[in-house]
């Protein structure tokens, strides 16, 4: 059985977890990470992603990352997150609107532009939030 550590997911809003699990699965700019009990001490930027945890009885848990950071060391991960929202909780179909509408805004504006950028993190996103919903069903 796999060691337990300390998970804390925070947004500028909330605390969004605040628990123990086994495993955090986060993808970075390196690829995905595996994150367990005694892990060295690590930082990390992460991109829109999923987020998954590991829990003691084996059970996953799966969120919608915006954007964020983590940071682990002391046997604790703590992930700062711009947004975050558990998979179940995701509306597909305002992520459909978002998606739509980044194309739409992408379509029209030059890619040296600011707003471009802001479109194609917009899309990142949606996407993100879609996958996440329709992997976890």
């Amino acid at each position: 059985m796999a060691a337990l550590f300390k998970i804390k997911i925070i947004t500028p809003e909330k605390v969004f977890f605040d628990d123990e699990g086994t495993l955090l699965i986060v993808k970075t700019g390196d690829g995905e990470r595996g994150i367990m009990a005694n892990h060295i001490s690590y930082v990390a930027a992460l991109p829109s992603c999923p987020l998954r945890i590991q829990f003691e009885d084996g059970s996953w848990r799966t969120a919608s990352l915006s954007s964020g950071l983590l940071k682990v060391g002391q046997n604790k991960a703590t992930v700062i997150a711009n947004a975050i929202e558990w998979a179940e909780e995701i509306d597909l179909d305002w992520a459909r609107r978002s998606e739509k509408d980044a194309r739409e805004r992408l379509s029209k504006l030059s890619p040296d532009e600011y707003e471009h950028e802001l479109a194609n993190l917009k899309l990142k996103r949606a996407l993100n939030r879609m996958a996440v919903k329709s992997q976890n069903k």
